[in-house]
């Protein structure tokens, strides 16, 4: 059970869910493409092979351990609308919440660039009274969570 559902009060529900965008696999598809690169180059001369192949090796270790952890921090992120507030989980073992009721939302900031307006990606920041929800940074569907937010 996600922790937005674990900690639902009685007449509320989810409005909108949110979630880390594919993009942060990126670094772990460059460390794959440049493995297969390096796997597919054959140059005439041995040492360097072998020097190839062990860099192709370990750019795969890189990717397994970049997808990994990439993987890892979007289970662990949650970013939940409710009718009632505004729920933010990361983490794990430690766990870090942030909610904020929908009564004290006062704005509610995106800020895209052009890569995440072609892949509809960005960073969402709410600001309520007093304090505010920190950054969410690579969060999909920016602007359809921003609209849940601020329909009240």
């Amino acid at each position: 059970m996600s922790y937005a559902k674990s900690v639902l009060q009685p007449g509320e529900h989810i409005v909108a869910n949110g979630h880390l965008h594919w993009v942060i696999y990126w670094p772990a598809i460059l460390c794959l493409v440049c493995s297969a690169a390096l796997m597919l180059w054959r140059p005439e001369n041995q040492g360097l092979n072998v020097l190839l192949n062990f860099t192709a090796g370990m750019c795969g270790v890189l990717f397994v351990v970049l997808f990994a952890y990439a993987w890892f921090k979007k289970w662990i992120t949650e970013f939940a609308v409710t009718n009632k507030r505004v729920i933010y989980k990361r983490g794990f073992i430690w766990r870090q919440t942030a909610e904020m009721n929908m009564d004290k939302v006062e704005a509610v900031d995106v800020t895209q660039s052009i890569p995440g307006r072609l892949l509809d990606y960005g960073t969402i920041h709410v600001k309520g009274t007093g304090a505010g929800i920190e950054h969410l940074h690579r969060i999909a569907s920016p602007i359809a969570l921003r609209n849940a937010i601020i329909a009240k």
